[in-house]
């Protein structure tokens, strides 16, 4: 009867350990099983660069449109006319100082003419709170008579307002501001802007 009852307890400790040896393996299987498909399919991080799925974007430098004035002669008088130019994007001194230096070098085929003296040199334009000031080497009071004097300032005030329709303008000459403008002594009453040119000066 002993030996019966030691026969049982021992199977019942076999068939525990039996369950327990399948479990573990169990668990040891799905984990290498695991393990192994991670190694062979890796996800792609995207904080790496250089992966397949990360896009090659190039980014273009921005351009803007600006304003250079011209003169035109009907034959009767002179008008203004704007030429549309493409400049490279940046803060305003830059995109003016630009502008300007299309307005001095003389106009193209087509757009205009200018009374503005070839040898007129861009000192510097500079965007403050109070205006737009632009500064000039001495040859901008140089030749011409009065319409020539009155179509070179409205060129300045027009192509210094392109950004701002609506600003001053100061003209300056190597850093000091023009208040008479050549030997016929056209007056200027600075700051100058759009609609002051329009109401003071006939072209």
């Amino acid at each position: 009867m002993k030996e019966q009852q030691g026969n049982r307890i021992s199977s019942g400790i076999i068939a525990a350990v039996s369950v327990a040896v399948i479990a573990v393996s169990g668990a040891l299987a799905y984990h290498v099983f695991n393990s192994g498909s991670n190694e062979i399919s890796p996800k792609p991080n995207p904080n790496i660069t250089g992966q397949a799925n990360t896009p090659n974007k190039q980014i273009n430098p921005a351009e803007q449109k600006a304003e250079v004035y011209w003169l035109q002669d009907s034959g009767t008088k002179l008008s203004l006319v704007p030429q549309t130019v493409t400049l490279p994007q940046g803060e305003p001194n830059k995109v003016l100082e630009e502008a300007f230096s299309k307005l001095l070098a003389g106009p193209t085929e087509g757009t205009g003419s200018t009374t503005i003296p070839k040898e007129t040199k861009l000192l510097g334009v500079k965007v403050t709170d109070d205006g737009v000031h632009v500064n000039l080497s001495e040859d901008f009071t140089t030749g011409g008579g009065s319409s020539s004097m009155m179509g070179r300032v409205g060129q300045v005030v027009y192509t210094a307002t392109a950004l701002n329709p609506n600003a001053k303008v100061y003209i300056e000459v190597n850093g000091k501001q023009l208040d008479v403008l050549g030997g016929e002594g056209l007056e200027l009453e600075q700051p100058l802007t759009r609609e002051s040119y329009k109401q003071n000066f006939e072209l």
